[in-house]
């Protein structure tokens, strides 16, 4: 009989038999009762920085930093994710690829593995390496799929598998992300950055100056519970001042939004419904309104913009479709009335007004344009670069907003290979294919390789790439269409995955090495990404359970087998790495920031720069637009591009346009079939899919142990649906289990699934029902357009079902069938 380290801890902590084991005579008193009542640690996560009790070698409490006054609830899930039952405990391979030697995947996906060692494990990792770069070359290799990783900046994941796969050979690599896609490739053309992930007007300058906030699909209360680094959650006082003024009068608050979402019932502000898509239609007539009510800013547009007389030739009907975009034009699209429509244009010229965009309504079909119309909009009131006014497109992430301390920020393990060396397969010749595609592009590749795309003025020949290599990246979460991806996955021949948790990329792996999480290895991080309030020490909490190691750990002996371990590690081990970035940190700040010893900062584990000074963007540029010059072709505002209009793309032209979808509640196309709009935003208990796995805190909001769908009472009813009930929801495309959640938060016509729900499909069949609730199992995979092709999972119509029938277990979690 055999019996684990943790379970043996566990029953120690839990009997009598503690009271047998006295303590050492050598050991100090001091330390003894540390022993007696455990030690507390600092760490950190995407949700905050806490504090963690560790007793018995195991994490029994977990509190909120003191800096932290905002913490979020998300903190509890994190035991959770620790001790999940879907962690990965061991060296996996897929039955079939393994023992058959298939390297087609028409088995993959039905969660059969075998148990092998790590240097079983490794040996296969390396062996498909050498073969892919033997057999093919580079451009059969894809190592470029990335995602959020766990916080910390030297167990980087992304960083440490690629560096290390860049030491055997070449690979494809990507370019965007899902978040954003749309709008980080359409805003350089128009205001000269990707705009998503710059720095925003600090909320106290909105909070001072602004007569008007307008919330355009956006929800910070519950996007900012979460940062790319450790979140400090130094926004939510600005929300709560804001919701005073609200109170007292003093600032509008609209959001524009189909549905009422947490930041609207917090402030309690005005709602402005909005049919689904269908924002450009409402800005376009908005644009008519101040154009042909002269209330437009003619010398501001005049000074510091481009291409506007084009622009308004559209609107007025003159050129393309010879539509005259008016409000009563506007109306039959967007369920907004055309005296609304005029009201609200007048409205954003009668005061300072600051437009807020969110991300989620440049995930969609053409999603470049409302953003693009966002910023004619803005630039039409002629307030951009004023305190309190102009557009921003990222006051919902990571604490943009705060303002930033300035500190230099520590930097992190390298990825790519060092100056002067080169990889074992020196092999550049990727056989014509293109070496860099469009992040949503992947799968398009496997089932169509070779196929030309027009991507953001170049042409993409798509890679027949035949092995993926996938770290701390779950992309069977944020890509769309599961049953296109299964058809997809069948056609590769190897997939490695390293992961902590069972997810569904694992399930449609071949060989899966088990990482440990951030939690598990000492690291240091940043504490708050753009308000740079200070550094956070992440102190080990338990040593890492079952065979699991860290990313640093798996690819120093990956490396080891090609005879590249020292050139990958430098030499230096875990803390000598985590010392070093902070001495590089601590030079950095020298005359600015007095940062003490290392010693001294590990054992206090928070290190806090403090505030930072408000600042307002663009203000630079509107002081002097010929100095301070933006990043466009032009250096100005383009209201129309001549580089984009030079494309000749279909879907994405010279300036703003209204484009139908190829599906769109409320009338448009493809409702009479499936009628309801199907909204997958980011979750509210949540870091996209990271924490599904944490099971008492998923119990917390799942309905039957599924996934919530939000249903309109009235929508509910007609479909005999009452609250906690089983929906299955479907289109063409796949079906899923949820559990019905009835609110008249949403609109009729309209429901959401918040995407990161665990796929788990009922078997590895196309088109089998997922048990748990993932919406991609429902959104389409389409193009947002040539400019972007970005990720369109907004665009999608469903319809939904009571339940019935024999329910099928939930497949989602819990790790593989293990096949002796």
């Amino acid at each position: 009989m055999s019996i684990s380290r943790r379970s043996f801890l566990k029953g120690v902590a839990t009997t009598s038999a503690v009271s047998l084991v006295g303590p050492s005579l050598l050991m100090s008193s001091k330390a003894n009762a540390a022993e007696t009542t455990g030690t507390w640690r600092v760490s950190g996560s995407h949700w905050g920085a806490f504090r963690a009790h560790i007793y018995g070698g195991k994490v029994q409490e977990i509190k909120a930093l003191e800096l932290d006054e905002h913490p979020t609830e998300m903190l509890n899930g994190i035991k959770g994710i620790i001790y999940s039952p879907s962690r990965v405990r061991y060296p996996m391979v897929r039955l079939d690829w393994l023992k058959k030697h298939k390297y087609s995947g028409e088995t993959r996906g039905n969660n059969r593995f075998v148990r092998v060692t790590w240097d079983e494990a490794l040996d296969l990792f390396y062996r498909e390496l050498e073969r892919i770069q033997k057999d093919y070359g580079p451009w059969a290799l894809h190592a470029g799929q990335t995602g959020w990783r766990q916080t910390g900046q030297f167990h980087s994941c992304t960083s440490h598998m690629q560096r290390a796969v860049g030491m055997h050979g070449n690979y494809i690599t990507k370019v965007g992300d899902y978040s954003t896609g749309a709008g980080q490739t359409i805003m350089p053309y128009v205001l000269g950055s990707t705009e998503v992930y710059a720095q925003g007007t600090s909320w106290s300058e909105i909070l001072e100056h602004s007569d008007n906030v307008i919330l355009w699909a956006t929800d910070p209360v519950k996007n900012l519970q979460v940062g790319w680094n450790c979140e400090t959650h130094e926004s939510y006082p600005y929300l709560e001042q804001l919701k005073q003024k609200v109170a007292d009068g003093k600032i509008n608050v609209i959001s524009v939004d189909p549905v009422k979402n947490k930041t609207q019932r917090y402030l309690n502000n005005e709602h402005m419904y909005i049919n689904p898509q269908s924002d450009v239609a409402f800005m376009l007539a908005a644009a008519y309104t101040l154009y042909t009510e002269d209330l437009h800013d003619k010398k501001f547009i005049e000074t510091y913009c481009l291409g506007f007389d084009d622009f308004m030739q559209y609107v007025l009907g003159e050129t393309k479709d010879k539509v005259v975009k008016t409000p009563e034009w506007a109306a039959e699209i967007c369920g907004v009335s055309a005296d609304q429509i005029r009201e609200f244009a007048r409205m954003l010229v009668g005061g300072r007004t600051q437009i807020l965009f969110g991300w989620c309504i440049q995930r969609q079909e053409h999603g470049e344009q409302p953003y693009w119309m966002g910023a004619v909009l803005s630039a039409m009131t002629g307030q951009i670069g004023l305190p309190g006014g102009g557009v921003s497109y990222g006051h919902h992430y990571s604490g943009i907003g705060v303002p930033s301390t300035g500190f230099a920020a520590p930097g992190g393990f390298p990825r790519n290979v060092d100056q002067g060396q080169v990889p074992k397969w020196n092999n550049d010749d990727f056989n014509g294919y293109s070496k860099t595609i469009p992040v949503a592009r992947w799968i398009d590749c496997l089932l169509e390789p070779g196929k030309e795309i027009r991507y953001n003025g170049s042409k993409v020949k798509l890679p027949d790439y035949k092995m993926m290599v996938i770290s701390g990246n779950n992309p069977w979460h944020h890509h769309q269409d599961r049953n296109r991806m299964k058809k997809a996955f069948q056609k590769l021949q190897t997939v490695v995955t390293i992961e902590f948790a069972w997810t569904a990329t694992c399930r449609f792996s071949d060989i899966v090495l088990p990482a440990c999480t951030q939690w598990e290895r000492n690291d240091i991080d940043i504490y708050g990404s753009y308000s740079g309030r200070g550094l956070l020490a992440m102190q080990k909490l338990v040593d890492p359970l079952y065979q699991s190691k860290s990313d640093f750990d798996i690819f120093t002996e990956l490396t080891r087998r090609f005879g590249r371990h020292k050139e990958y590690t430098r030499g230096m081990d875990e803390m000598e790495w985590v010392r070093s970035l902070y001495s590089d940190c601590r030079k950095a700040n020298e005359g600015k920031f007095e940062m003490p010893e290392f010693d001294e900062f590990w054992k206090k584990g928070v290190l806090d720069f403090g505030t930072g000074k408000p600042w307002v963007r663009h203000a630079a540029f509107r002081e002097d637009p010929e100095i301070n010059a933006l990043g466009t072709p032009s250096g100005f505002i383009e209201i129309s591009s001549r580089k984009i209009d030079r494309f000749g793309y279909e879907h994405c032209q010279g300036h703003p346009m209204w484009f139908e979808k190829s599906e769109r509640s409320h009338g448009g196309p493809g409702s009479k079939k499936h009628p309801f709009w199907m909204q997958s935003c980011h979750p509210d208990k949540r870091l996209h899919s990271q924490m599904c796995e944490s099971e008492e805190f998923r119990a917390t909001y799942s309905v039957q142990g599924r996934e919530p769908v939000y249903l309109n009472p009235k929508d509910a009813k007609a479909k005999g649906i009452k609250d906690g009930d089983l929906v299955r929801v479907f289109n063409d495309r796949g079906q899923l289990l949820a559990g019905a959640v009835l609110t008249d938060s949403y609109p009729e016509g309209v429901i959401r699934i918040e995407e990161g729900a665990w796929y788990g499909p009922l078997n590895e069949k196309v088109g089998a029902i997922c048990t748990y609730g993932d919406p991609n199992t429902l959104t389409q995979d389409i193009p947002s357009s040539e400019l972007a092709q970005a990720t369109s999972a907004n665009t999608c119509l469903v319809n939904f079902e009571k339940f019935t029938g024999k329910v099928p277990p939930v497949t989602s979690f819990g790790g593989p069938i293990i096949v002796e």
